[in-house]
């Protein structure tokens, strides 16, 4: 009964096959080996987009940080949600790449609105030397509070970053499940809606670390390759990197691995309803939902695990506390029955 976060679950045998295929011999380090080059090309035909830069880092945290690094300015600020995971939980990681870009919070919940984002760009950049020039936007999908952007929403967005000649980045993280979600295609999800720079995040999806970094305007390759090396992020045996991703793209593995998750997380949505006040859209594969002290109390004792927001402790044990609930592609379905049963018993 493990709902605590989809960074917690193994790796697909697939990944650990493709690892031990990787493991024979010596080839070429730091990205110059044959299986980067495939991963590449893999990645450009799946979001199709021919001429785009690809490169692979080990960390979320990495690959958001060092991507806005490359798009803006030590003076710039970046525009992203007031929950959004570059502003919450990198450690000032993205101002530290930057060289000291700041974060403009966009006013709202963890999905920013087309109208808000204007005005927040319109209040920066207009102080000429004085204050923070306006640099990129950077938009979180699946967001930190398990929503999801429409296609419409996230070009909206774009429109507007535009309009002020400013680029725009998308956190992808959850990107695959984001996808099934939206039945939708990388590509309809990325460039097409008007997106600079996208994560295709593998870790949270059953990878053991790996995340893509895709630039569609080349442009860009040089600059980024720079900072990772400088950042200390390229792997000198970088083909344990690709073997991750080789493995990840075969026959759409990122797919179905997120379609079982998200499909996880709907039995479990299914069965919180009547027991729980659901606190999100959750149409992906995390569940925000509330219920009474007592309850948590007992289902922790149970061995559930899953994190909460406010004292476990206190003393109302009717007060509702909201927690988070994440399923990976390898949750058993019959845990999560237990869970439930064990929710409804008490």
């Amino acid at each position: 009964m493990f709902f605590a976060s989809d960074n917690s679950g193994p790796v697909p045998p697939q990944v650990m096959a493709a690892l031990t295929t990787a493991n024979t011999g010596h080839v070429m380090s730091y990205g110059t080996d044959a299986l980067t080059d495939a991963v590449t090309d893999q990645i450009r035909t799946l979001f199709e987009a021919p001429d785009a830069s690809v490169h692979l880092v080990a960390t979320g945290t990495a690959a958001n940080s060092l991507a806005l690094a490359t798009l803006c300015q030590p003076f710039d600020t970046v525009f992203c949600s007031p929950v959004a995971h570059i502003h919450e939980d990198e450690c000032n990681a993205p101002e530290f790449y930057t060289g000291g870009a700041k974060l403009t919070l966009v006013p709202g919940d963890d999905r920013m609105t087309a109208d808000a984002l204007r005005i927040a760009i319109k209040g920066q950049g207009n102080r000429g030397v004085h204050g923070p020039q306006r640099g990129p936007v950077s938009i979180t999908q699946v967001t930190e509070q398990g929503n999801l952007y429409s296609l419409t929403e996230l070009r909206a967005l774009a429109t507007v970053a535009q309009n002020y000649d400013l680029p725009v980045h998308l956190d992808g993280a959850r990107f695959a499940n984001a996808c099934v979600a939206l039945n939708c295609t990388p590509a309809e999800m990325s460039w097409k809606v008007g997106i600079d720079v996208a994560v295709f995040g593998g870790t949270k999806n059953g990878l053991m670390g790996v995340e893509a970094v895709i630039f569609f305007n080349p442009a860009h390759a040089r600059a980024f390759e720079l900072r990772r090396k400088r950042g200390a992020h390229l792997f000198s045996k970088h083909r344990y990197l690709a073997a991750q991703m080789s493995a990840y793209l075969q026959d759409d593995l990122w797919r179905d691995l997120a379609t079982t998750a998200n499909a996880r997380s709907a039995q479990l949505l299914d069965g919180l309803q009547g027991l729980a006040e659901i606190r999100n859209d959750a149409r992906a594969n995390m569940i925000f939902a509330a219920l009474p002290r007592a309850l948590h109390q007992k289902a922790q004792a149970a061995g559930a695990q899953y994190h909460i927001s406010g004292d476990l402790n206190g003393e109302d044990p009717d007060g509702l506390l909201t927690a988070r609930f994440v399923c990976d592609w390898s949750i058993d379905p019959t845990d999560i029955e237990a869970f439930l049963d064990l929710l409804g018993k008490a």
